[in-house]
């Protein structure tokens, strides 16, 4: 008797450890994503867009996806999530600076991705940034070449566009909102290559949307100006155009271009988010870990407003002949 229960007993702990292990070894199968993203408007819909769709094509309806919008309000961007935190979400993708900072300090244990981020470096406070965040954190760059490259002098950039499109300019207005790290750090950037050509630079910022229509007047005085992917902008952009007259304005990405633009060199940000989420399907199958994964890109593509352009009599043909295509 005692001989049966001892075999009845290994073969009851046997029948657990492998419950167990097939337990442990089983892939799951269905993952909840946060989305937060800072503030509706063009680009960054696309971004999340573009996010969505990626995922849906990859999971179906094995992904649950909790889309949340904080219209602007940073402090709203914590509330998300930490909202996010406690539901467990399987990941998080960040829309914008002010997004991506919440939820890098947020969580040190959820994989976050960012995207519509201009630099990591600057907006995680990361110095000599490499391209690999590191950590629990990796996503997308939205930024396109702002100066001219010492590898690639002749390739198309931002600052160049000024002088290629008004080679008569003398002074250039940056319009931007100061509480964005990510336009300071293009502000930057710009500046200097355009004052490294003999331009004088006027930088015009503003603290929030309030503030905007001053800083668009005083934009307006120059002979141009430039306007960086800066996400108040971009909300602001038709207030922008109803105040600037017929200053025209070189803008660092599309959806800005198309309000109050003549020509941007500009990222696809449907694109930019399909590209994080295909990032996100590799996190959530196991393929990649978030830690190592770089920062990924997406090609920048010169662009022109054909309606602005009639406005102030730019020569489209001649834009075309550059390289230029309309925006659709």
């Amino acid at each position: 008797m005692k001989k049966v229960l001892s075999i009845l007993l290994v073969a009851v702990m046997l029948f657990g450890a492998v419950a167990a292990f097939s337990s442990c070894s089983k892939k799951q199968d269905s993952f909840t994503v946060g989305v937060c993203q800072l503030v509706p408007h063009v680009a960054l819909d696309a971004a999340t867009q573009g996010f969505i769709d990626a995922l849906t094509a990859e999971f179906g309806d094995k992904i649950t996806i909790l889309n949340e919008n904080a219209s602007g309000d940073t402090q709203t961007c914590t509330t998300i999530v930490n909202n996010f935190v406690s539901k467990k979400v399987d990941l998080i993708m960040a829309n914008a600076t002010p997004a991506l900072q919440a939820a890098a300090n947020g969580t040190d244990s959820i994989p976050v991705l960012g995207t519509s981020i201009t630099e990591y470096g600057t907006a995680l406070g990361i110095e000599n940034f490499t391209g690999v965040v590191g950590g629990n954190v990796s996503g997308t760059s939205d930024l396109a070449p702002l100066a001219p490259s010492k590898d690639d002098p002749t390739a198309p950039n931002q600052a160049d566009m000024v002088k290629e499109l008004f080679p008569d300019t003398k002074t250039v207005s940056i319009l931007f909102c100061t509480s964005e790290a990510n336009s300071l750090y293009q502000v930057k950037v710009v500046k200097a290559a355009l004052e490294a050509k003999g331009i004088t630079v006027v930088e015009c910022g503003f603290t929030d949307s309030n503030d905007v229509t001053v800083a668009a007047q005083k934009a307006a005085g120059a002979d141009v100006i430039y306007i960086p992917t800066d996400n108040t902008c971009a909300t602001c952009a038709t207030v922008i155009d109803g105040v600037i007259g017929d200053t025209p304005v070189i803008a660092g990405e599309e959806g800005i271009c198309e309000k109050c633009g003549v020509a941007t060199l500009s990222i696809s940000y449907y694109d930019l988010g399909v590209t994080t989420g295909k990032m996100a399907a590799k996190i959530l199958k196991g393929e990649a870990k978030v830690s190592e994964m770089k920062i990924e890109y997406a090609p920048a593509v010169k662009k022109f407003n054909a309606a602005k352009c009639a406005q102030l009599g730019i020569d489209t043909a001649d834009l075309i002949a550059k390289g230029y295509t309309a925006i659709d």
